[in-house]
């Protein structure tokens, strides 16, 4: 099986509706490669690593989460830029990359995918204070204990997360952001939600879920949002019956 590259990207944003979202950089078709597409590549971010991963493996296009051009970095195309697009453009590979879009999809995005992979319930956006829905709330079946919850985390992501535990004994409520999300900890306090996973950690994250008696895990910003785009790759696979083989570049942060 076979697509264009047009085709392909018109697949990618009926899917995703990036024109929905404001974000911090081009959301679709950011470096074009060859017309035919027969196999390709997903993965996290779009580090030499995996551009050199998908030349051995002569894939056709890329899609990553994580791509270029983000809102106030230098527009030169130099030194590691410039190796990376080089790199893309010599072996003719398109790249594509979906931010928030990829984040807030409500089946395949980063949220969904670890709620799914958490087993977390009656998924909802966090109210307002994330007007693109980027932040999810929910519940357990059956309440947990902190420490159940760390080692589910754990175990899922194959990851163990950074934990400041707060004084409630069980952990019936639950809000998360993947990646980046650590500064929506105060909102899901402020909601009386017991604990909030998230990617990365800030110094003042720490100080915020100990003052407001909020569990708080950070299991990595790679680790948290490997499952979106991997999803995203086998649902190509399935509607379009192209080849999607994800890798994951391992990353520690």
């Amino acid at each position: 099986m076979h697509i264009s590259n047009i085709e392909l990207l018109n697949f990618l944003d009926s899917t995703l509706s990036p024109e929905k979202i404001k974000d911090f950089c081009p959301n679709g078709l950011q470096v074009e490669g060859k017309t035919n597409i027969k196999k390709i590549v997903t993965g996290v971010t779009a580090s030499q690593a995996l551009i050199d991963q998908a030349v051995e493996v002569d894939a056709d296009a890329i899609i990553v989460h994580h791509g270029y051009f983000w809102k106030g970095e230098a527009p030169s195309i130099t030194g590691m830029k410039k190796n990376r697009i080089s790199t893309l453009l010599k072996n003719d590979i398109n790249l594509y990359a979906y931010h928030l879009p990829l984040d807030a999809h409500p089946t395949l995005g980063n949220n969904a995918q670890l709620a799914k992979r958490l087993d977390i319930i009656d998924v909802l956006p966090i109210e307002d204070c994330s007007p693109q829905n980027i932040v999810m709330k929910g519940r357990f079946a059956e309440p947990i204990s902190p420490e159940s919850l760390h080692q589910k985390i754990e175990k899922s992501l194959s990851k163990t997360p950074l934990f400041e535990s707060a004084t409630k004994q069980q952990i019936n409520t639950v809000a998360w952001c993947t990646g980046g999300g650590q500064g929506y900890i105060e909102q899901a306090a402020n909601l009386g939600i017991d604990a909030f996973i998230t990617g990365e950690v800030s110094e003042q994250t720490i100080h915020i879920a100990r003052e407001m008696n909020i569990h708080f895990y950070a299991a990595g910003h790679h680790a948290t949002e490997r499952y979106g785009v991997k999803a995203l790759g086998e649902y190509i696979n399935s509607q379009l019956g192209i080849e999607t083989t994800f890798i994951d570049v391992h990353n520690p942060a």
